[in-house]
């Protein structure tokens, strides 16, 4: 057994390393997993329980085949104490789970009680977006689709920040000027009719 304030290699760091292509290797076996597992479950439709079963055995029968070789080569025996999570990585874990959840919380609040037009229209926008998106596919290839976006989409973020940033400041300005525009000829000479409609009735 490791001692269990030994932090386990496991961490946030392996997890953005993985997404973001440090680690190579890791990465593309997570993609192929992933990639394995939507093709037997949505494409060939099998039951996740037997997938599971398949995997399990895969694994077990590989430990147990290593090991007996290991042994009858005199090799020394494979060393498993880096798949055991330490309990401080299970508290970190769950603290970040619970912050990311309260500044989800904030975030909605901010969003409902704050008076922006703009950042409310955006984000319910997304939101009706999201879920119009999410009525084409079921949520096994929404999850693969998570998974794929989330290996690609911050690589290249990251390789082409400057140009996207510059696009999001023009985009924000465009949006800016609609916002602005459809206040001066909509909003306004609406605001200005009632007001007239008023003055009307009350003489």
């Amino acid at each position: 057994m490791s001692n269990p304030s030994k932090s386990s290699p496991v961490s946030y760091d392996t997890v953005r390393d993985v997404f973001l292509w440090r680690r190579k290797k890791l990465s593309l076996l997570v993609l192929l997993v992933s990639t394995a597992s939507w093709v037997l479950l949505d494409v060939y439709q099998f039951n996740l329980i037997t997938v599971a079963s398949w995997a399990a055995m895969f694994a077990v029968t590989s430990l147990f085949l290593y090991g007996n070789i290991a042994r009858f080569l005199r090799k020394k025996e494979p060393d498993l104490s880096g798949l055991e999570i330490s309990e401080q990585t299970a508290i970190e874990a769950a603290r970040s789970v619970r912050q990311s959840i309260e500044e989800g919380v904030r975030w909605m609040c901010h969003v409902s009680a704050e008076r922006e037009l703009f950042l409310f229209a955006r984000v319910v926008a997304a939101l009706w977006f999201l879920s119009y998106v999410g009525s084409f596919w079921d949520s096994l290839s929404l999850l693969y689709i998570d998974i794929v976006v989330g290996m690609t989409v911050p690589v290249i973020y990251l390789k082409n920040e400057d140009k996207i940033k510059r696009f999001e400041e023009w985009m924000r300005m465009q949006a800016r000027r609609l916002c602005d525009l459809v206040d001066e000829k909509v909003v306004r000479r609406m605001k200005n009719r009632v007001a007239k409609v008023k003055e009307n009735k009350v003489d």
